[in-house]
């Protein structure tokens, strides 16, 4: 067949063997709604495929990057990364928009540049790329293209969000209760110093200080992490 997305397929460097894959990946539901025939397909299949291998690609990627992180964060890392904004991002990076196929009516209402339309045709052509090129090449092409927001969700392996980290690590093992209570205040009203103690099943755990209850709980939660690395130590 004729073919038609040769710029985007240099953008993002991969050439197709059979660019009909592509051609799938580019279209959207809307498109196959108004014109579509007997052998036309939409790109949601593709999405489908895209999708389960985005996840695993990004996952190795920060596994490998990121050797002392538990498995709580960089599940919450990993999200970071395959949600939608972030593919949507890529996605306009890469002028998805521009090569979409889409209906009249959702042409009118701007979908070439929906957030939600963009994430999923970025997706889709992952999903291309695996089908044409096999699991290395669709790796090799999602590891360019995100690199950036690897990097930086690597580059950021402390959230400082203690809080979940503790409740993430003692909830492995089946329903636990925490809870953060003020001891006390301290200093003017303009500016106060809070007290915080972190109770895990009813025993104190962990103490933290802080300019507000927010900062002195988190304080708290990592006093209680790192006494609880000390103690499997």
């Amino acid at each position: 067949m004729t073919r038609k997305n040769t710029e985007f397929e240099k953008t993002i460097d991969h050439i197709f063997s059979d660019p009909e894959l592509l051609e799938t990946a580019l279209t959207h539901s809307s498109y196959t709604r108004e014109f579509g025939r007997d052998d036309m397909e939409d790109n949601e299949r593709l999405e489908f495929l895209g999708d389960a291998f985005f996840d695993a690609i990004i996952g190795e990627a920060l596994y490998r990057k990121m050797p002392d992180i538990d498995e709580g964060l960089l599940t919450k890392k990993r999200a970071r990364i395959v949600r939608e904004e972030s593919l949507a991002d890529v996605g306009r990076m890469i002028g998805v928009g521009d090569f979409l196929r889409i209906g009249k009516g959702e042409e009118k209402t701007g979908g070439r540049n929906k957030t939600s339309i963009i994430a999923d045709a970025t997706e889709a052509v992952i999903g291309a790329v695996f089908l044409d090129g096999g699991y290395e090449e669709a790796r090799r092409v999602v590891l360019a293209l995100f690199d950036d927001h690897i990097r930086s969700a690597a580059e950021n392996a402390d959230s400082g969000d203690y809080k979940s980290r503790l409740q993430e690590l003692y909830q492995i093992h089946g329903p636990v209760e925490i809870e953060y209570s003020l001891e006390k205040e301290t200093g003017p009203s303009h500016d106060r110093t809070f007290y915080i103690t972190v109770y895990i099943d009813g025993k104190a755990s962990g103490k933290g200080v802080g300019k507000s209850k927010k900062e002195a709980g988190q304080n708290a939660a990592k006093d209680a992490l790192e006494k609880t690395e000390i103690t499997k130590e």
